[in-house]
């Protein structure tokens, strides 16, 4: 069975040891570009001054949008709770109106 690879957004917390550390959305953006879409992404929202987490999921849905592929699974850790519901949404009603099958 291949390695699932995750990914792991956040500018402050340890990256957890099965994890892919990414702490700024520029490393975000070029490390799928680079690599691909991972199997799990965990999203933090505040990544310090510049763009956030909620950024990183827009570009992630248009991204996808734009290769015809379906999200990866996800979750966001942000302890900003309204950050986080953002995320949440965003990425939840991408996959409710663009499922797999559709894209």
């Amino acid at each position: 069975m291949p390695k699932t690879i995750k990914l792991y957004l956040d500018d402050l917390r340890p990256i957890p040891n099965e994890f892919i550390g990414v702490r700024t959305y520029t490393e975000f953006i070029n490390y799928i570009n680079q690599n691909g879409l991972p199997d799990f992404i965990s999203f933090d929202h505040d990544l310090g001054l510049e763009e956030s987490g909620f950024d990183c999921a827009k570009w992630l849905v248009n991204y996808c949008l734009d290769k015809k592929i379906g999200l990866p699974e996800f979750t966001v850790h942000s302890q900003n709770p309204v950050g986080k519901k953002n995320i949440e949404s965003l990425l939840n009603n991408f996959i409710k109106n663009n499922d797999s099958n559709s894209l």
